[in-house]
């Protein structure tokens, strides 16, 4: 079985890639709508909050714990990864292996403030891609639209022309460093065009997790769907967001 968390509806993107590539596997989903959004809070509440996540993951006997909330991978890039007995794939180092395999050498970031303000996403760009420009972006008005199904429309779309005005305009691409940013994705192409390429690092995850996992993801394809929120509203949104991702 694979564990996800995040802090809420965004790690959904990752599963939905998680499933293209693994759709035998079994699946444990974790959102901590209780704590979220991650984006505003101290570095010492997400570490506190990324401990109790894995040790929750744990409990529950996973072969693998693939992450799907940017802000915990930033914490873990700057103060280090709890103890889990799962092993652990970092979306920021999923995204880095993909930008490196696009060849792209001018890309902006946009995440929470607090992956921002960590500023894990550049560290770990620059270390590993020789050369390479990197531009990190606040998003912090995003988490909340799309927690509140607000991914239709314009107040989304002005949401995202806010974001992209403080981007350079030479970008090669755009990391989503936020697993809730790719609901937005149609803002995001008609706010920067089709020359940009928007790299969503989930899609390294899943590819890393068959990698990873290979014959033992096999399983009957059940997802388990949990929450630290209500579960009934919880239920209610996983529907709705799916569904805009189907579109």
């Amino acid at each position: 079985m694979i564990g996800l968390f995040d802090s809420g509806l965004g790690g959904l993107t990752v599963l939905a890639r998680l499933r293209e590539r693994l759709p035998s596997a079994d699946t444990i989903f974790f959102a901590d709508q209780a704590h979220v959004p991650y984006g505003d809070r101290t570095h010492r509440e997400l570490l506190g909050l990324l401990r109790a996540n894995l040790g929750r993951l744990d409990s529950y006997g996973v072969d693998a714990i693939v992450m799907a909330c940017n802000t915990s991978c930033a914490i873990a890039e700057r103060y280090g990864w709890p103890p889990s007995r799962a092993p652990i794939l970092d979306l920021i180092q999923s995204a880095a292996l993909a930008v490196a395999r696009g060849g792209f050498r001018r890309v902006g970031v946009v995440a929470t403030a607090a992956t921002v303000g960590a500023g894990s996403y550049g560290r770990t760009l620059r270390s590993q891609i020789g050369g390479i420009d990197v531009v990190e972006v606040p998003a912090p008005a995003l988490v909340p639209l799309v927690e509140a199904g607000e991914v239709d429309g314009d107040v989304p779309r002005a949401a995202v022309d806010e974001v992209c005005a403080h981007l350079s305009l030479d970008l090669d691409a755009l990391v989503f460093g936020c697993t809730h940013y790719p609901v937005l994705e149609r803002h995001f192409r008609a706010a920067l065009g089709e020359r940009v390429e928007l790299v969503d690092p989930a899609a390294m995850q899943a590819e890393r997790a068959a990698e990873l996992l290979g014959e033992r993801a096999r399983g009957a394809g059940r997802t388990t769907y949990v929450t630290s929120g209500d579960e009934a509203a919880f239920l209610a949104k996983v529907a709705r967001i799916e569904g805009s991702m189907c579109r």
